[in-house]
């Protein structure tokens, strides 16, 4: 029998007290935020209650691994420290199976294969195409920042025009209600790059 609320809380309990403070974009509440929007996407896609329940964990590891790597292959820390926790929790060999695709699924440049996987990419960048955009590239940014100290402004703009308009949703729902965001926040960054080789 798995306790959804015990597995969460003790998660979120170790990300708050384990990962680095310079993480101010894979901080706790960007795995909580996606760990919400990934169970909405999935009730909008129809999935089953157990298929959600499945989304939702994966959510909530996917980016847990940062609490003893770096960027480079946190993903597969994670997909580890889901597998050494879930069977304690009552999650069975092919559940923890469809969870570790699902995470794997979250790595640049994103190649989900189901449909749960494609779930959980869109989660972990739904905000590509929000009003939320700026506020947290910016925290991104920052965080980038503490890895590469000489990364310029005009820079992580050119990064962010060149993953936005090779970047794609894969769910029904992020690409009706999240594609024209993103493309309004991609000429919101073309007009920023403009202007800053005005001056």
């Amino acid at each position: 029998m798995k306790n959804w609320n015990v597995l969460y809380r003790d998660v979120l309990d170790c990300l708050k007290s384990r990962l680095s403070p310079f993480l101010i974009y894979h901080h706790w509440k960007h795995i909580q935020h996606v760990v919400e929007i990934a169970e909405y996407i999935a009730q909008q896609e129809h999935l089953n209650e157990n298929e959600i329940l499945l989304v939702k964990t994966a959510a909530l590891f996917h980016d847990a691994g940062f609490i003893n790597t770096g960027t480079e292959g946190h993903e597969e820390e994670s997909v580890r420290l889901a597998e050494k926790k879930l069977p304690k929790c009552g999650y069975t060999k092919k559940e923890i199976e469809i969870i570790s695709g699902m995470i794997r699924a979250t790595v640049i440049p994103q190649k989900p294969k189901t449909k749960l996987e494609c779930i959980l990419a869109d989660a972990d960048l739904e905000y590509l195409g929000t009003d939320n955009f700026e506020h947290i590239g910016n925290k991104l940014f920052l965080e980038l920042k503490h890895y590469n100290p000489n990364l310029s402004l005009e820079e992580w703009i050119e990064i962010q025009i060149n993953f936005l308009q090779s970047h794609f949703y894969h769910t029904a729902y992020c690409i009706q209600n999240r594609t024209d965001g993103k493309i309004k926040n991609l000429k919101g960054l073309i007009q920023h790059k403009k202007s800053l080789e005005r001056l």
